[in-house]
């Protein structure tokens, strides 16, 4: 479920807006990239224009991160070719932007197993409110299938990606 409240972050004890009116010049600042690389079996996120690594980020994933997302419910991080394709900033949890899965092949796959593919994968940020301690979002697969960012984190990997920017999932 979506809220429709300001977002709003606790981050070190102190409650921060994001810096989304600034967002312009924010981004002026900081290089973008062209397209986000990862790597599953490494917890790595890696922003890169060309051969060039702009930023790398810690990540946690689904509760089964193992394999490619196959259904709705499965726990599971997609693997493959997608793009970035709509940004929230009123997320439940600190600013989202989806993943293009499921693909035609995503769905032609489940249709043949009689499953829903799912949806609503996310690179976003963590819980707006959090209904477990911060070590545990930190150290561990906690999503539901999405790729989890630190705030700081997130707020760099929306100031630097743009809309159908690709993105590269892999094991």
């Amino acid at each position: 479920m979506i809220s429709r409240r300001p977002v709003l972050a606790a981050l070190g004890g102190l409650l921060v807006a994001p810096l989304l009116p600034r967002e312009g010049a924010a981004a002026a600042r900081l290089p973008m990239a062209d397209r986000v690389l990862v790597e599953k079996s490494e917890r790595r996120l890696m922003l890169l224009r060309g051969d060039e690594v702009l930023r790398e980020m810690r990540i946690n994933l689904g509760l089964r991160p193992t394999g490619h997302k196959e259904r709705e419910g499965d726990f599971r991080t997609p693997e493959g070719d997608y793009l970035l394709v709509e940004r929230n900033r009123n997320s439940d949890f600190f600013l989202s932007i989806r993943v293009s899965y499921p693909d035609a092949q995503d769905i032609a796959r489940a249709r043949r197993n009689g499953w829903n593919p799912g949806g609503q994968i996310m690179v976003h940020g963590q819980p707006n409110r959090p209904s477990r301690p911060p070590q545990h979002y930190r150290n561990r697969d906690w999503t539901d299938g999405c790729i989890a960012l630190s705030n700081s984190d997130m707020v760099d990997f929306w100031l630097m990606t743009r809309e159908f920017s690709p993105i590269r999932i892999l094991p």
